[in-house]
């Protein structure tokens, strides 16, 4: 065939192997590959393991390569916990330390456990048409800006205490200008400074702070945004129960903010400087959180409280998708002054009503869960057109949002159920006003027409 073989010693020498190539004893193999002479025919034999070799040096006529069987992760960077699931079956059964999901082979972590359940993506997220109130965007920049220059001799209250009504687009606007400053905050809700565990909320907080860090750490501005912080850690009267959870919340808090660069977890005590973050908090009622925290060396308050030109400029931007002209939500505003920002966006979600009606009474009721749940390719996803929207069409509806607000506040059951626990034809009836006002007209309408003997 024209090809020599040489067999290599049972133990190489340094003349058979460089020194400068180094081989592992579990994972490579020395073998010979084939070298045709000069002028022979046809194409070079090759292993019999159907890998291309990897030349390493020349001696005598021949090559000596090395193979491996964990090549595909020669030359990979990515984090071991990948590479322990990508090695899976490449080596014998009885050097994998149990099967199943207790085997050494499984990764202890996978790729979605090293994202952080706090962080907030806004990428996706546009701001075009959208109002951001002056005061609003001027004092979250002036506090991130503060905290990151590190004036000298200044000390810079580490949280912002936005707090004021509900519904009045505190947590949208924030996160518009999070969006417009390149901010990638870290989010926390109330519903997270609670556990059945003691000293967890305490410890999730310094978590996420410090993931607020590490983003900081790469070059991106970040911060600790909390929501409704007086939800989570205030005192709603004095039937709020007052919990260690509450108690270490707070206390974690306040060392954040006395101490915002040395920020350690529970059981780790290397005193490492990291960078300083921002935190924001959202609330309806500071006054109900612990008086030491919301002091001015702490936290900067800001009372959100919208103007007229601001609650007309949200609206606009609700609207806009309608061609609702800006003078007919002017009138709009004057008109239900009285309520909140959100209540615009529920009046106009209340106007596609109609036209959910119209497509339930098509397709028929019993038919609505093909067309809503994994619709199939010749259903489709369900479009109709876009309503009409009025003045005098936004007006009524408006009018029926308020009207159920005061049946809320008007009709309150509880105190006739629970106070004196009133029955039925002892001093009072289980029927709504509205239901007696109609049972009287129509016992009347029917008296009317028979003859009473």
């Amino acid at each position: 065939t024209g090809v020599r073989r040489v067999r290599l010693p049972a133990h190489p020498t340094p003349t058979t192997v460089p020194r400068t190539h180094t081989m592992s004893a579990i994972t490579m193999t020395s073998v010979v590959t084939p070298v045709a002479k000069v002028g022979a025919v046809g194409r070079v034999a090759r292993h019999q393991m159907g890998a291309t070799p990897v030349k390493l040096g020349k001696g005598n006529g021949t090559r000596v390569t090395m193979m491996s069987r964990w090549k595909g992760m020669d030359e990979d960077i990515s984090d071991d916990q990948q590479d322990i699931a990508r090695g899976r079956g490449m080596v014998d059964s009885k050097f994998q330390g149990g099967f199943g999901l207790g085997g050494t082979a499984n990764a202890v972590m996978s790729s979605s456990d090293y994202i952080s359940d706090g962080f907030k993506d806004l990428s996706n997220m546009t701001d075009e048409g959208f109002y951001i109130s002056e005061a609003f965007l001027d004092k979250m920049t002036v506090h991130i800006a503060k905290n990151f220059m590190g004036i000298p001799k200044v000390k810079v209250p580490l949280i912002l205490g936005v707090w004021g009504g509900k519904g009045q687009g505190k947590t949208f606007q924030s996160d518009l200008i999070f969006k417009k400053l390149g901010v990638s905050p870290i989010v926390m809700s109330a519903g997270e400074l609670e556990s059945g565990n003691a000293g967890e909320p305490a410890k999730l907080i310094r978590q996420r702070y410090r993931e607020a860090s590490d983003i900081i750490k790469k070059g991106r501005m970040s911060t600790l945004f909390i929501n409704d912080l007086d939800a989570g850690a205030g005192r709603m009267g004095g039937s709020t129960q007052y919990t260690v959870n509450n108690q270490m919340v707070n206390a974690t808090l306040m060392n954040l903010a006395d101490n915002p660069t040395n920020v350690q977890l529970p059981g780790q005590y290397q005193v490492e400087e990291i960078p300083r973050v921002p935190i924001i908090a959202t609330g309806n009622d500071f006054s109900t959180l612990y008086a030491p925290l919301i002091r001015d060396g702490r936290m900067e308050k800001f009372y959100w409280s919208p103007t007229f030109e601001d609650r007309v400029g949200v609206a606009c931007g609700i609207f806009k998708a309608d061609n609702v002209n800006e003078q007919d939500v002017e009138v709009l505003v004057r008109t239900f002054d009285g309520q909140s920002i959100d209540f615009f966006g529920a009046l106009r979600a209340r106007v596609y009503d109609d036209k959910v009606r119209e497509w339930v009474k098509e397709v028929g009721q019993a038919n609505i869960g093909k067309f809503l749940i994994n619709p199939s390719r010749d259903k489709g996803k369900v479009t109709f057109d876009t309503p009409a929207m009025s003045l005098e069409i936004l007006l009524s509806y408006g009018k029926a949002l308020e009207m159920e607000q005061e049946n809320v506040k008007r009709v309150q059951l509880a105190d006739s159920y629970l106070d004196g626990a009133v029955l039925a034809g002892n001093s009072g009836s289980s029927n709504t006003d509205q239901s007696m006002v109609a049972g009287r007209s129509n016992r009347s309408q029917q008296g009317g027409g028979v003859n009473s003997n």
